[in-house]
């Protein structure tokens, strides 16, 4: 839960700073949006969400 709220707030800051610099318009951005709620509730839901946790133990295992 807490991997998914955090990619949730750095998704909605990176749409909001796109917004914001004029680099997307709001109504790309309503259908990034809808396209993503949809796809949430989809067949392939699952396998994004294991696919983004196994991303992210990959990531945290990076000893720097």
């Amino acid at each position: 839960m807490a991997i998914s709220l955090s990619v949730v707030v750095v998704l909605a800051i990176v749409l909001f700073v796109l917004l914001r610099g004029g680099s997307l318009k709001g109504g790309p951005a309503i259908v990034a949006i809808l396209f993503g709620f949809f796809l949430a509730s989809s067949g392939m839901a699952p396998s994004i969400h294991r696919f983004l946790d196994s991303l992210a133990n990959t990531i945290n295992q990076i000893k720097l």
